[in-house]
């Protein structure tokens, strides 16, 4: 059977903040922040001044393919600028940075498509992703925001794998003031079905479901997880409505292998990328654009409750190259 955490109200109604002029600033500052490591190689690049020559080309490509977005997509993207210059006569390497913001946006805002979550009740939500990718953080996260969106919702400790990952999820559950359904023992499956039908019974808008990582050659995991989403069908026929692939941004080139390998298994709707406020290197976003484009429906760029928020091309340009687009 499963266990409902007590549902508390909270006490302090000024934690619920709008959005203000003082926030984003913030969260830009921190997004640039973790992408500094390309960006300032970029501004060098681009602000020591010179002519557009072919060795300008070799130096961008070299920290394009340094910086995660991998050959295909640098190829791309350097065509694109040589085609863009030509066309807009430029000349100098100063005029380059904004050329380049131009054809980077073109690439990401495909990719940049906002989670909708009301075409059912419950949509049910099944996150997955190989281990330390932070799957329950980004969890507990997007109720958040979801709440903000003014959504009820409930958890599914669907990772049975790591009993901390349970005892973590409840910790966000009482921080959110949300219910939070799980086992002491049991497979995830049977855990996920009963937070569908508790969902049900409840009539909550959204059910996030965690799951344990694992990593994509895993076989029997793998397969563990497919049984999962076919449990989900078996109480909801049209659900999961999302399966969120979680990304660690630290991961490089090999996102994108994950990225394919669960679309292959599950049918990935959308992707949440995380940890950009570290030493990521954020061109793994564009690898994915140009090799195998899903959503990006969120990044986090921290350990914050609010620090998780809806992929926008836009900010994510200006943050890396410093320019507004």
């Amino acid at each position: 059977m499963f266990s409902f955490l007590k549902k508390n109200i909270p006490e302090k109604t000024a934690e619920k903040k709008p959005e203000s002029a003082i926030e984003k600033p913030g969260w830009i500052a921190r997004l640039k922040s973790g992408l500094s490591r390309t960006g300032n190689q970029l501004a060098e690049l681009f602000n020591r001044g010179g002519k557009i020559d072919e060795e300008l080309y070799e130096e961008l490509e070299t920290i394009l393919i340094t910086s995660d977005v991998g050959m295909d997509a640098t190829r791309a993207l350097i065509t694109d600028l040589r085609r863009h210059v030509r066309e807009h006569k430029l000349s100098e390497a100063t005029e380059l940075k904004a050329a380049l913001g131009l054809c980077l946006l073109k690439l990401l805002k495909p990719l940049a498509i906002p989670l909708q979550a009301v075409a059912h009740k419950p949509f049910v939500i099944m996150m997955v992703g190989v281990n330390g990718a932070g799957k329950t953080t980004s969890i507990g996260k997007m109720a958040k925001y979801l709440q903000s969106q003014g959504l009820s919702v409930m958890l599914a400790a669907g990772d049975t794998f790591r009993a901390a990952a349970r005892e973590q999820l409840m910790t966000w559950g009482e921080r959110n003031n949300v219910t939070v359904i799980a086992q002491q023992s049991g497979d995830a499956a049977a855990v996920i079905y009963d937070a569908v039908q508790a969902a049900q019974a409840r009539k909550i808008d959204v059910l996030l479901a965690d799951t344990a990582g694992r990593l994509t050659t895993q076989g029997h995991l793998m397969e563990e997880i497919k049984k999962v989403k076919r449990v989900i069908a078996k109480v909801l026929p049209d659900a999961p409505h999302e399966v969120l692939l979680v990304l660690d941004a630290n991961t490089g080139q090999n996102a994108l292998s994950q990225v394919k390998a669960f679309d292959s298994a599950l049918g990935v709707t959308g992707l949440i990328l995380t940890k950009l406020d570290g030493t990521a290197k954020g061109g793994v976003i564009a690898a994915i654009a140009r090799a195998h484009p899903i959503p990006v429906r969120f990044i986090g760029v921290g350990e914050g409750m609010d620090d998780l928020r809806p992929f926008n091309a836009e900010e994510f340009v200006d943050a890396l190259l410093g320019i507004s687009v």
